[in-house]
């Protein structure tokens, strides 16, 4: 046995015997832990989890990662406390596929040329484990700021900037300010010819090796002349495990109806929803990707009823 698999199994030891006495000191049963994931989108067999407990395997790959960073949550442990067990690995896991999330290729191969000015490979290698996506809309109804927190995850090799897009699909627009809030900076910005998509290059304060991840936020604002905007959301090319999106509304500017919009490349659905009970809408999906999610809304009659 070599001195690198001595420091696996210490490494391993360690970490079992603090999932397991934080599981002791809960306390929960490993099937009360498997329930929990599974409604949070982290299908982990019993099997597994036993493994992890008794240290006869170690979580690898995004999914076991994703799925420990909950584990931690629900045992109410510190973000960390069990993940910082584990020495960095290169496996990511299965993956699933990463597909352009909107059924329109024409704007894919302008996504595709924002990709090449702003200097990134396509498609992204990065992928994003878990979004807020927060939205305030203005006393006129339209959109008038937005900020995004994302927990971002190399998937292969090192990457140190991610492309960020602002995309209109069929509707012109100038473009919209991005800014770096946390995590890394702009490092460069490009607007398609068409206007439908403009984007930044983020560059992140550390390099990413897979399977790390970092907290990155960013903001949006819209600048006078926009156009009418009501409509919100975020678009996914690989599955997440968790995306919100948050929709605020002036509290002189609540709409009468709203529509969850969920745009995949198979089609798209649509579903209305009640008028809002206060003053904001969330969606919510575990688990989701590759797709798009968001929110429409109007005012007086909803637009596919007679007047």
């Amino acid at each position: 046995m070599t001195f690198e698999d001595d420091a696996r199994r210490a490494e391993s030891d360690d970490f079992a015997n603090a999932l397991r006495d934080a599981i002791n000191a809960k306390p929960v049963t490993l099937s009360w832990l498997q329930r929990q994931l599974k409604a949070r989108g982290n299908r982990v067999s019993m099997a597994t989890l036993s493994y992890w407990r008794s240290g006869a395997r170690r979580p690898e790959g995004v999914q076991s990662l994703a799925a420990l960073s909950d584990i931690e949550e629900l045992l109410g442990l510190d973000g960390g406390a069990l993940s910082r067990l584990l020495r960095s690995t290169n496996r990511t896991g299965p993956l699933g596929p990463n597909q352009f999330p909107i059924d329109e290729e024409e704007l894919e191969l302008a996504v595709i040329d924002a990709f090449r000015a702003l200097g990134a490979s396509y498609p992204d290698t990065s992928r994003e484990l878990t979004t807020h996506s927060v939205t305030d809309v203005g006393a006129d109804g339209n959109v008038a700021y937005s900020i995004t927190r994302s927990i971002v995850q190399s998937t292969v090799g090192t990457i140190t900037a991610i492309p960020f897009l602002e995309i209109t699909p069929g509707v012109r627009t100038p473009a919209p300010l991005l800014k770096a809030v946390a995590g890394g900076r702009i490092a460069a910005r490009y607007s398609h010819p068409d206007g439908e998509v403009h984007g930044v290059l983020f560059e992140l304060d550390v390099p990413l090796t897979a399977p790390e991840t970092a907290m990155v936020e960013w903001s949006v604002e819209y600048p006078p002349g926009y156009p009418e905007t009501r409509d919100t959301g975020h678009a996914l090319a690989q599955k997440a495990r968790e995306l919100l999106v948050w929709t605020r509304f002036h509290p002189d500017a609540i709409p009468d109806w709203c529509e969850e919009h969920v745009e995949t490349p198979e089609g798209v659905i649509m579903t209305p929803l009640p008028p809002p009970r206060g003053t904001s809408v969330h969606l919510v999906r575990r688990a989701f990707g590759p797709g798009a999610l968001g929110l429409h809304w109007g005012y007086g009659p909803r637009e596919d009823q007679p007047g």
